[in-house]
């Protein structure tokens, strides 16, 4: 990849930024805050527009940029946590590879809290990992690719269903777990629900062609792929 020159990158966070923080006041007006919400999206412009994330070139990226700086603000502002984090650490391992004109930002390490899962907030993804593996590969691009578009439609929605489900579906693995006396261990029937058969992840595992995960789900929930592999179509 061929490095771009620095009066460019400059030149396309600036613009990214004004424009962002334009929509975004826009956006956060409608609430009465138009000032975070212009700070917000502002901010996500002038890293992604100095990193070249934004494809402008195509639909997906155009609509990957007006999501993000309007409707998905507060995954958005997750982002910028999670790229924060990743400053911070200085070794997180940033890849311009699967992040420039891929309307995503990706790190091998960065925000991180389970080892060895990779994780999404907004439009980061942490935690990638040894993506010169195939599998670990595809897990980014099939897999957490998805969960940053399902944060852009869902928007402020995206929080409340998956830490919702999150409670809740785990709360009955527990009662399900005592109830039955399952053979399956307490935290495997407890993860499998509040986790693996949360709606979100089953689109994504689905998406790439890794339902159900071998081993991981304790004979609970969805049995098939809910819809159609990326893989299926390359």
């Amino acid at each position: 990849m061929t490095p771009r020159p620095g009066g460019a990158r400059l030149l396309e966070a600036v613009a990214t930024a004004g424009l962002a923080a334009l929509f975004g006041a826009a956006m956060g007006s409608v609430v009465g805050l138009a000032a975070p919400a212009a700070v917000i999206a502002g901010a996500n412009g002038a890293v992604s527009g100095w990193r070249g994330v934004y494809n402008w070139r195509c639909a997906p990226g155009l609509v990957a940029f007006v999501l993000d700086s309007t409707w998905s603000l507060p995954m958005t502002g997750a982002g910028l946590f999670a790229n924060a984090v990743a400053a911070i650490q200085g070794d997180a391992g940033y890849l311009p590879e699967l992040s420039e004109r891929q309307n995503r930002h990706v790190h091998r390490r960065g925000f991180m809290p389970r080892k060895g899962f990779a994780i999404t907030l907004g439009n980061v993804i942490g935690g990638a990992g040894e993506v010169d593996r195939p599998r670990r590969r595809r897990l980014i691009t099939d897999h957490e690719d998805v969960h940053c578009w399902q944060a852009r439609w869902l928007g402020p929605f995206f929080p409340m269903l998956y830490v919702g489900w999150t409670v809740l579906a785990g709360a009955a693995g527990m009662i399900v777990w005592l109830v039955k006396r399952r053979s399956d261990p307490f935290t495997k029937v407890v993860e499998s629900s509040a986790y693996y058969l949360n709606p979100l992840e089953w689109w994504a595992y689905s998406r790439d062609d890794h339902w159900p995960p071998a081993g991981k789900i304790a004979g609970l929930g969805w049995k098939r792929p809910c819809c159609r592999p990326f893989a299926a179509d390359r």
